[in-house]
């Protein structure tokens, strides 16, 4: 792919032309996703007509430029997480009908929980998940649940690198957290999020115990009632399991 003057390749613009777009927001005006991606107006323009051309965009009137439906269509076509969205939602829908409350499944992407599927419903608690959103792992009892299965180096690798921007957390505390997922079976955060819901998550695992996703729930945190909820979540988690067999077409979090 021919560069730039500034040396980025033409992959490398158009994937800062797709990245411009924030979270909720699905049109923006060409000057504004020229200045989030960080390109000069003309080949912010440029590159929006031949992606709209693939019908990956749309270029409407007014400047207004938005995702594509094709672009929603390939991803959603080809995702590596349609095979675990397709697996777990009957066992999410059973869950989310006992508890009435919201629940969510996430992957491992770095050092971040990725959610690709929330279920909820009117009444229910403050959930700050969202599918296609991210969050750090040591605020999300998905994010503990996921990295406490595993291998031993990537959790080393985890841990030395940790850094809490709030300063609130350390390593040592995260560390403990994960042991604490372990011997559980799953992962718990109380009050870290919102003050007043309580996350609990259990692993999704493959054939070698490693969590290829983790299926957690929020709920009132004067509510919980662990004795129930625990044992209804790990074993949906194990009927996913089953369903994924050994995961072909879906990516593993070991390479993360």
């Amino acid at each position: 792919m021919a560069n730039s003057v500034s040396g980025d390749s033409v992959v490398d613009r158009v994937v800062r032309v797709i990245e411009a777009f924030p979270e909720g927001a699905d049109v923006l005006q060409l000057s504004e996703l020229a200045e989030r991606a960080g390109l000069p107006l003309s080949t912010a323009h440029r590159l929006v007509r031949q992606l709209a051309g693939h019908g990956l965009l749309e270029l409407g009137a007014g400047g207004h430029v938005g995702l594509g439906l094709r672009f929603w269509e390939l991803v959603n076509r080809n995702s590596p997480t349609l095979a675990l969205r397709q697996a777990a939602m009957p066992f999410m829908e059973d869950i989310q009908q006992v508890l009435k409350q919201n629940v969510n499944l996430g992957v491992l992407e770095g050092w971040e929980v990725l959610f690709v599927e929330r279920l909820s419903r009117p009444g229910s608690v403050v959930n700050r998940a969202r599918v296609a959103g991210r969050m750090p792992l040591h605020i999300s009892s998905a994010g503990m649940a996921l990295m406490a299965y595993q291998p031993r180096g990537l959790q080393a690798d985890y841990l030395e690198q940790f850094d809490d921007p709030e300063g609130k957390v350390t390593a040592d505390v995260v560390r403990h957290r994960l042991a604490e997922a372990v011997q559980l079976g799953y992962a718990q955060l109380a009050g870290v999020v919102d003050p007043e819901t309580w996350g609990i998550a259990v692993p999704v695992l493959d054939a070698k115990k490693r969590a290829v996703a983790a299926l957690g729930v929020v709920v009132p945190l004067a509510e919980v009632r662990l004795q129930a909820l625990v044992p209804a979540l790990q074993t949906a988690a194990r009927g996913i399991g089953r369903q994924l067999g050994d995961a072909r077409g879906f990516r593993s979090t070991e390479s993360a």
